[in-house]
């Protein structure tokens, strides 16, 4: 393959090309689930192409192929990549100007300690069905299911500049889930369980499923049974499985430098940030809130957002976006870096090989406080304690949100009573409530969670980020009644 590429990067030149990449990726998946004791997915998949950019006269043009046997065909495309440029050069409003970068030579592997591929199908659907069984076992649990994803991931990343990159990436993901329904409601609850890390099988081994099969199964019932959560202004505690998707939806996307420029503006929406706020000292949070960028995996989280280098062959790079409340990055790519005078932080990712490297989330964490999880709880008069994400909405330009989550425990004088609620609703504006954050807990407490569908783009693409935080405070929250 190494002398297509070469050929293909030389015909670039022949072409008079400005710049000009390859990206060639071979994706192999896994997927398994079971639901209610049996096995309805047992799948595998492999998708292997190369896709094409090229830059004439200021303006780009990218095309993709799956036929990498036939050089005609891989010139073919580079020819169309081409054209495309040109064509597109007669039409823009201003030029293009790529954000320099070093030329490498490099390669990179996701370090594992078990290949998830080599563990025969026999192991791991024992291991659903077993989750299976426990969670059935509960009277009152309605539905069950578990499942197991695997991905591997092979890229090769060449350019006219000369760098030379190859990088093998390994994600294992597995999950439960419990929905129950008391017999004289009609409302469903659910309580789910699960992670997805770039790593091998053994973060599936340390997930130990089957452990919180039966907890899942209980609480899932218990809530059932359970009042809703009271509406009003209270001050909440949000766990990891909840400030994964806080973080992601009202700081990771609004600080997206395309969005900002307004070229998602389209389809995902915008941000309520300006170019000039990285320098402006504008105030995202409150002290207690350090936010970073960080696909170097420089905490060894195994975040699904790390990288040696990203798919225009920037460096993996740690930023700081939020510096105790002072906003002060945003995350870009080559292509707007430029426009507003820096360099590229290395955030020009795609989902897959047919599509355009667009700016997308790396690792985007939480930094560490110094609070204990119960110097928190003990803080709060009255509120309560959330967990687990159930459902999100937020506004085009990332100001207004309101999330739902799976279980909401209640504190009462300091301390947690033992008393749950169903359906908390909480809602707020995102400065503000990020204002309100008092006190973050510290490293002992910190968990990455992967999220694994963040979409983005026209069109859609699908790629997998990861979130590390601590539980945290944060006062006068607006909870809202269900429905």
């Amino acid at each position: 393959m190494d002398s297509k590429i070469m050929e293909a990067l030389s015909f670039m030149k022949e072409l008079d090309a400005e710049y000009g990449d390859i990206r060639l990726k071979d994706i192999f998946t896994e997927s398994i689930k079971i639901e209610n004791g049996q096995v309805t997915d047992l799948s595998t998949n492999r998708s292997r192409g190369m896709g094409i950019r090229v830059y004439a006269d200021g303006a780009m043009g990218f095309a993709a192929t799956s036929d990498l046997d036939d050089m005609d065909s891989i010139k073919n495309t580079v020819r169309l990549a081409y054209d495309t440029a040109v064509a597109s050069s007669m039409l823009i409003r201003s030029k293009t100007t790529l954000a320099p970068k070093d030329v490498v030579t490099a390669n990179y592997s996701t370090q594992i300690k078990s290949d998830p591929f080599s563990v025969p199908f026999e192991e791991k659907i024992e291991l659903l069905m077993n989750c299976s069984t426990i969670m059935s076992k509960e009277e009152g649990v309605s539905y069950c299911e578990a499942t197991l994803d695997f991905r591997k991931e092979e890229v090769i990343f060449a350019d006219i500049e000369g760098s030379y990159i190859t990088q093998t990436f390994y994600n294992s993901g597995g999950g439960i889930e419990a929905i129950a329904r008391a017999s004289s409601d009609t409302d469903t609850q659910t309580r789910s369980y699960g992670n997805i890390l770039k790593a091998g099988y053994e973060a599936i081994l340390e997930l130990n499923l089957p452990k919180h099969a039966e907890i899942i199964a209980k609480e899932a019932v218990a809530l059932s049974k359970a009042k809703d959560c009271p509406s009003g202004e209270f001050d909440l505690i949000l766990m990891p499985t909840q400030m994964h998707l806080q973080i992601h939806e009202s700081i990771g996307h609004p600080t997206e430098l395309d969005r900002v420029l307004g070229s998602e503006a389209a389809f995902a929406g915008a941000s309520f940030l300006s170019p000039d706020d990285a320098t402006s000292n504008l105030k995202y949070g409150s002290e207690h809130v350090t936010i970073v960028a960080d696909a170097t995996d420089a905490m060894g989280d195994r975040g699904l957002g790390t990288f040696a280098y990203d798919d225009e062959g920037v460096p993996a790079q740690n930023i700081t976006l939020i510096e105790k409340g002072i906003f002060k990055n945003f995350q870009s790519s080559r292509d707007n870096a430029s426009v507003v005078n820096q360099n590229s932080h290395g955030m020009g990712l795609s989902d897959g090989w047919e599509n355009l490297p667009i700016v997308r989330m790396t690792n985007i964490n939480m930094q560490p406080g110094g609070f204990t999880l119960d110097n928190l709880i003990s803080g709060i008069e009255y509120g309560f304690l959330l967990e687990e994400n159930k459902s999100w909405s937020i506004d085009d330009k990332r100001i207004n949100f309101q999330f739902a989550c799976e279980i909401a425990r209640e504190i009462e004088n300091g301390k947690l009573t033992g008393r749950i609620f169903k359906n908390p609703i909480y809602t707020g504006r995102t400065t503000e409530f990020w204002g309100n954050c008092d006190g973050v807990c510290n490293q002992e407490h910190r968990q990455m969670v992967g999220t694994p569908n963040c979409g983005k783009g026209q069109p859609m693409q699908i790629m997998r980020v990861g979130h590390a935080s601590q539980p945290a405070r944060f006062r006068k929250v607006r909870l809202i009644a269900n429905g």
